[in-house]
This record gives structure tokens, sequence and C-alpha cells, in this order.
């Protein structure tokens, strides 16, 4: 008899658990505290889309366990924006411990040993691979990840040949930055740009190519250096929101006083992971609060 008590005891918990992780109507946005690095989580419903994953220290996967329901061991879209160790390195561990149905993947070739890894977990899991360029969109009831950089045009001038849907194509001799994907995410009236590490080498390339669209969120290129966000682009933007993703006490001096000086110039409210840890902004599509 005890035994069937403790085991309709378990049930009760378990239905509990599940009826208090059952997912609202909001689209949450969730700059995940993985140090010097990106990882980005998005989730509407049961729908995840993560960009970036930082470095592989175990943090993105820390992050996704306290954001997404115990059960739900798939994730729809993962976007790595370009292969640098501080945005892929954590995506080797998700692709281990979790079900991705699409990997968005900088079509760019990376020499480190890490990057051939993720490449063999993305081959081996049946994952579709998607190399975008402008206009690629993907939308998952009603928010959509709208892509606009890198366009086709710049992909075709650095010798990128024929686009196709596999990770690491070509070799180019510009930074790996510029590559960066870049994208707008919404719901309803409410967008967010996602920016990688895009910086001023390419910037004015890329600014005929920004959506024009009331965006109020933004996370802020490369980690908040002088050689990421620059005026145009903030004054084509004017976000409410900036979150910065950064490391505490990192040896880059990242985010810089100046462009702490230039978000704050336009009143735009500033949030860090190095002081704010992981920074979660919910909204309904209209209105917008923080978590925390």
């Amino acid at each position: 008899m005890k035994y069937l008590l403790g085991f309709l005891t378990l049930i009760t918990i378990t239905l509990w658990l599940v009826v208090f992780e059952l997912p609202d109507d909001n689209l949450h946005i969730i700059a995940c505290d993985v140090g010097q690095g990106d990882a980005i989580l998005a989730v509407y419903k049961n729908i995840q889309i993560l960009t970036d994953g930082g470095t592989p220290n175990g943090k993105v996967v820390n992050c996704l366990n306290r954001h997404m329901p115990f059960w739900d061991r798939e994730i729809e879209v993962v976007v790595n924006t370009h292969p640098q160790l501080d945005h892929y390195g954590g995506l080797i561990e998700v692709l281990k411990k979790y079900k991705v149905d699409n990997f968005v993947g900088n079509a760019l070739m990376a020499s480190a040993n890490e990057y051939q890894v993720l490449t063999n977990e993305v081959g081996g899991s049946g994952t579709r691979v998607i190399n975008p360029t402008t206009g690629t969109s993907l939308r998952a009831g009603l928010i959509s990840y709208d892509i606009f950089w890198p366009s086709l045009d710049f992909l075709t001038s650095e010798g990128m040949p024929a686009l196709e849907n596999k990770l690491s194509t070509f070799t180019s001799k510009r930074d790996p930055n510029d590559f960066s994907v870049q994208a707008i995410l919404s719901l309803g009236n409410f967008n967010a740009i996602l920016t990688g590490d895009i910086g001023h080498n390419v910037s004015e390339l890329v600014l005929p190519y920004l959506p024009k669209r009331t965006v109020q969120y933004i996370k802020v290129p490369h980690h908040g250096s002088r050689y990421g966000l620059t005026p145009d682009y903030l004054n084509l933007l004017m976000p409410k929101i900036a979150v910065i993703s950064v490391g505490k006490n990192n040896s880059y001096g990242h985010p810089t006083q100046e462009i702490l000086d230039s978000l704050k110039n336009y009143n735009i409210k500033i949030y860090r992971t190095d002081t704010d840890s992981e920074v979660e902004i919910v909204t309904d599509g209209d209105k917008i609060w923080k978590v925390k």
C-alpha cells in the first residue's frame, strides 16, 4: 500500500511540475551568461531558437536547462553567426545533448580543431543545414527570424561558390566577424536585432540591408567593442534596450566606455551579462518587460 501511495505521490508531483513549466504566449529573449562570448536564446511557447553558444564551458547548456521544460529535448533552430570559438564552442555540447532540427551556419571554413568537431556533430546528427543570405526567413507560429546579412553580393565578391547547405565551404582573408549572420527576431510589433560580431569593416555595406522596422532591442555587436556598433547603425535603429553579452573582467576591455556613452546619449537602457548576469526580456508583441 505504501508503495502505491508513493507512486501516486510521484505522479502528482510530476504533473504539477509539467503544469508549472507549461509555456506562455510571450516571446522570451535570454542573453545567457556564458562569459566572454555570445549565446542568445529565444523561447516562444514550445519553440526555441538559439543564436550562438559561447565557449565550450558548459554554461549555454545550463542556460537551456533553466529555460526549457525538462521533457523538451529538441531545439528547432540553432544559429552560429560566424566560426569563432566564443560563438560556436558551446554548440558542440548542445548538439550532443539536444536534437537540433535546423542549423543555420556561416559557410566560412575554420581551421580550429573544435570547429571540425562541431562540423562532425552537425553532419552526423541528421540536422538540416542552412547557409543563409539576405532574405532567408525562418518562421514558427507568430514569430519570425529574418536574416538580412550577409548579402549574396558580399559573399560572391569574397569568392564564395554557389550556396550549398553544408558547413565549411570556403575560406576568406577577411575577418570572420564581417560575415556575421545578422537577423531581426519579431513577434507582433516587437523587433529585436541580433548582430553577431559585425563591425566597422563592413558597416557601410550592411546599412542598406537593415530592415525598415522600429527596433526595440539590440544585441550590441562584438561584446561592446569600439569596433562594433557604429553611430550610423545606431541612428537607423534607435532601440529602447541594448544587451551586451560580455565576460566579467575580460582582457579586451569590453564593453568600451565609448560604446556605453553612445548608448546613454540616446537614452537606451543598457543590460550587461558581466554585471547583470543572465538578461531575460519578455514581450507579448507590444509591451516589453525584464525578468528579475
